[in-house]
């Protein structure tokens, strides 16, 4: 009896053994899961409503790799890639191939909430919602185009797989534009679409990309581009230090006093557009002469334009005096509301924050970024993995680690103007917020003259402006409108069949 109990015990402890090796097991192969795998795809099939119109659809999303000039994978990139199904001939097909921006910064904003198929459940004013979810965009693009979202190394699943490559080969202007030029025509390859009209839009930093990758795909890949967009676009590497900087925020301070209501009453009744035409000429025909004469202007002028800027920003006259005339723009978003204790938003000044106290000279967080992480976060890991149905463990880097960013050699402006002069195909369109603090709409048109100084190139250069921040389309009335933008953007720039890419003189 003694012996039998002795066997069992030995039979049980086995079995606890081999239990307990099992779970080691299944751990060992749950870590070796979070490896990434550099070239792998999944297909999935759908359908979306856009325009009234049912649109069936392949959604390919996964890695490719990006290799080094030895030809060995150093990283993979994660892409989600939607093809128009009912449409055979690429030939005349346009694909948008799509960057946000950071640098540092995932694909997922442009992907769940503008132009992709699917658009995360928020309410029409972008705001969060419960439950969280996703639902078809019926304002998508992919009626008239094919669309490939793209993550940089370190964003979303994209990550270096070759240890000895350092970050540094990735993480710069210039080295961001060369490796995706590579990993760009490797895609358009892989899935022959060179036949196609081909369209880079950018968003924030995403700007500086795809203004610098225009270049670098026609000089280094020789693929030639149909359009670039400029979604809240940076200050692609033109200078503007000194007064102009100081000048050029004024008509973004009237564009958010207006909203909140703090301009005095007879320019507050003006429509928006109205009130920022009158800002924008104070601003270049008053202001700017001002600012340049620092600390000689006279003390009458002094006080006028302190009066000026107040009337136009909604801010006190004497706290633009303390600011020398040039309030910063991190000041005015904590100044605006301060008495009502609210700060307002960096890269959409429509969202209210709370700091911890009143007093200080910038908010305690960006607000508005706060808000778009709560509803975008949970929207994209359901939905790579349960619609997608692209499985991994490891995590989705909506920001991911890419500093330091070497910002040495950024001239994607002037790389932008010299991808235009050389492809009389290519068009460039800016969209821009009126309310984004970080990417002010001024400064975006100041952009468009700089670049193009002799003005040979404005027929080809567009701007749209709307009633929103940084991300316009998370406004319901903005999403639909920004849409048709780039719908028309699109269907005016791809060129009739024949139609031969030259200059003609006048």
């Amino acid at each position: 009896m003694k012996y039998s109990k002795l066997i069992l015990k030995r039979v049980k402890l086995k079995s606890v053994l081999m239990l307990l090796g099992f779970f080691f097991i299944a751990n060992v192969n749950f870590a070796q899961n979070r490896e990434l795998e550099p070239d792998k795809t999944v297909k999935t099939s759908h359908e979306v409503t856009i325009n009234g119109k049912r649109i069936p659809y392949q959604a390919t999303t996964g890695t490719q790799p990006v290799w080094n000039e030895e030809g060995k994978p150093v990283a993979a990139l994660y892409f989600t890639y939607y093809e128009r199904t009912d449409i055979k001939d690429k030939t005349t097909r346009p694909l948008v191939i799509s960057f946000n921006g950071g640098p540092g910064s995932a694909s997922v904003w442009m992907h769940i909430a503008y132009t992709g198929p699917r658009i995360l459940n928020i309410d029409d004013e972008g705001y969060p919602v419960q439950p969280y979810g996703i639902k078809d965009n019926p304002n998508s693009l992919l009626d008239v185009a094919d669309i490939v979202y793209v993550n940089p190394v370190n964003t979303a699943y994209s990550r270096i797989i070759d240890p000895e490559t350092p970050g540094k080969e990735f993480f710069g202007v210039n080295e961001d534009i060369k490796y995706l030029a590579e990993w760009i025509n490797t895609f358009v390859t892989r899935n022959n679409r060179w036949l196609s009209p081909k369209y880079l839009i950018g968003e924030s930093y995403g700007t500086t990309r795809v203004s610098g990758l225009a270049l670098e795909l026609q000089e280094s890949q020789w693929m030639y581009l149909n359009g670039v967009v400029l979604v809240s676009p940076t200050d692609l590497g033109i200078d503007r230090a000194g007064p102009m900087d100081d000048a050029l925020a004024v008509p973004y301070f009237t564009a958010a006093a207006w909203f909140h209501k703090k301009l005095p009453s007879d320019l507050q009744k003006l429509d928006l557009p109205e009130a920022l035409t009158a800002s924008e000429t104070f601003t270049i025909n008053e202001l700017l002469p001002k600012l340049a004469l620092g600390g000689s202007i006279n003390s009458n002028d002094r006080q006028k334009m302190a009066e000026r800027i107040s009337y136009f920003s909604g801010m006190n006259k004497e706290y633009i005096l303390d600011q020398n005339l040039r309030v910063p723009v991190s000041s005015f978003w904590k100044e605006l509301l301060r008495e009502e204790g609210f700060t307002i938003g960096r890269l959409d000044s429509r969202y209210l924050g709370m700091d911890k106290k009143d007093a200080g000279e910038q908010p305690d967080f960006n607000s508005e970024l706060t808000s778009w992480l709560h509803a975008f976060t949970p929207a994209i890991n359901y939905y790579v993995a349960n619609e997608l149905n692209y499985k991994t463990d490891l995590k989705y880097n909506v920001f991911g680690p890419v500093h330091p960013w070497n910002r040495s050699g950024d001239n994607t402006g002037e790389d932008l103007r010299q991808a235009m002069a050389e492809n009389p195909y290519l068009h460039v369109l800016v969209q821009s917020g009126y309310y984004d603090g970080a990417c002010q709409y001024f400064n975006a048109q100041y952009n468009m003259w700089q670049m193009d100084p002799g003005g040979k190139l404005q027929e080809r250069m567009h701007f749209k402006g709307y009633r929103s921040g940084h991300m316009m389309y998370l406004r319901n009335e903005d999403l639909k409108t920004s849409n048709n933008d780039l719908r028309d953007f699109i269907k005016k720039t791809t060129p009739a069949p024949g139609t031969p890419a030259q200059y003609h003189r006048k």
